[in-house]
């Protein structure tokens, strides 16, 4: 990747409600921010949650998502058809006050280009996404908006009070938007609705940074959750919803019949609710698996207190895993996926949709399953966690693989693209 300063760097206007935490968004547009910073341009943030740099944000707490006020307005327009005067005119006051707090932002840094970062595709937050319209109709400033899940993706925004309002802001079919979407179904699924076009930049990760290993601090991960030395560690690195198919993990467990295998979950549910949570803990016991979640000591930083003990990132979690499993259902990408196959670890893969069009036929070394476990499933497993020199070839065929076509210079490449037809660069 071109790591020198160039004298033509632009100021870049990184626009979301949340940039904090381990969440997709905020992780791919820190990696865009880095990449950009590479090749000479500035990066500054605007959002209602930050744990970016306080010289070069912008905080406004009612942009985030879950402030009390957009709340409000989201459950008197999602789920129900009708929409009050007062609703729309709540919804009109909030988008007015953003704009105003978004062309402060402008001015205060000198945004140059505007990166909209999934809030003009998900109504998480329907003032923000209107204000941001607004704000790039009139300023005319050129923009990058990025995808990562539309609303007709989710269940929950297909009944709705503001047909009027999404049909304008999300996304928006302006002359000075580049879009750009994660994967091939939703450049599909962008340009059939509504005759948008994009390019497709899927996640990445710095295949050039040399991965951690092993240090004093994380050390201690296994015993920390109650693990032996000798147990098999099989990591399931999401949250638990149940779209993640994690039933299938446990499923693999049973099968195995091996009592040194222990599934290890990394995140709880959140704000998705316990029932699934709940039938999984109680399938695994049901089934004699032993199964752990252990979302208390995992988190987006070390840290180490003398009461609640030592708190690990999912990457140290990752160092200590002898196999990841990734049964989803449906994904937009896949960060798991990418993340295993940087540490190097043996991957399990549910043959979601956007695996099997834009993942698998790159050519990756994983052991796929179709919707179930299968005894072919588990005898490879079995391969695996036994033969070394088989585990060995296998991760490192798929690091390759993830260095060509997931890399920082691949996105790169494809962010000088969208600048060049901006700007009309060579």
């Amino acid at each position: 990747m071109n790591n020198k300063q160039n004298s033509s760097g632009r100021h870049f206007g990184f626009i979301s409600t949340r940039f904090a935490g381990t969440d997709g968004v905020s992780l791919e547009a820190k990696k865009w921010a880095h990449v950009l910073s590479c090749s000479g341009h500035e990066s500054y943030w605007f959002a209602g949650k930050l744990d970016t740099d306080p010289s070069r944000s912008m905080l406004v707490p009612q942009v985030f998502f879950e402030d009390e006020e957009n709340r409000r307005i989201n459950a008197q327009i999602f789920g129900r058809r009708d929409r009050s005067r007062e609703c729309t005119q709540r919804i009109y006051e909030l988008k007015e006050k953003i704009k105003d707090n978004i062309y402060e932002f402008i001015d205060k840094f000198g945004v140059e280009i505007l990166v909209a970062q999934n809030c003009l595709t998900i109504p998480m937050h329907l003032p923000l996404g209107l204000a941001l319209t607004e704000v790039i109709v009139e300023s005319r400033l050129p923009t990058i908006a990025h995808h990562h899940d539309f609303h007709w993706e989710r269940d929950r925004f297909a009944i709705t009070a503001v047909p009027d309002y999404l049909h304008m802001a999300f996304p928006p079919k302006l002359q000075n938007i580049q879009h750009v979407v994660i994967n091939t179904s939703a450049r599909e699924q962008l340009a059939h609705r509504t005759g948008i076009t994009s390019l497709v930049i899927p996640n990445v990760l710095d295949f050039d940074l040399v991965p951690p290993t092993v240090d004093d601090f994380s050390a201690s991960f296994r015993k920390d959750i109650g693990l032996a030395d000798d147990d098999v560690l099989i990591l399931q690195p999401t949250r638990i919803v149940s779209r993640k198919g994690i039933e299938h993990a446990i499923e693999l467990m049973r099968r195995l019949k091996n009592p040194k295998c222990k599934l290890v979950i990394s995140h709880d549910a959140g704000d998705e609710g316990l029932e699934y949570q709940e039938f999984l803990t109680d399938y695994a016991a049901g089934v004699g698996v032993d199964m752990r979640i252990v979302s208390r000591q995992v988190s987006s930083m070390r840290s180490e207190d003398k009461e609640l003990g030592k708190h690990y990132t999912l990457w140290d979690a990752y160092l200590h895993a002898d196999l990841i499993t990734y049964p989803s259902l449906y994904e937009g990408f896949g960060n798991a996926f990418l993340e295993a196959v940087y540490f190097r670890k043996p991957l399990l893969v549910n043959r979601y949709s956007i695996y099997i069009r834009d993942i698998e036929p790159k050519g990756f070394n994983v052991v796929e399953m179709n919707g179930y476990v299968t005894r072919a499933v588990v005898d490879e497993v079995r391969k695996i966690l036994e033969d070394a020199e088989y585990r060995q070839n296998m991760v490192e065929q798929n690091f390759e693989l993830g260095r060509k076509y997931y890399s920082y210079e691949v996105l790169e490449r494809r962010l000088n693209h969208i600048l060049s037809v901006i700007f009309g660069l060579e």
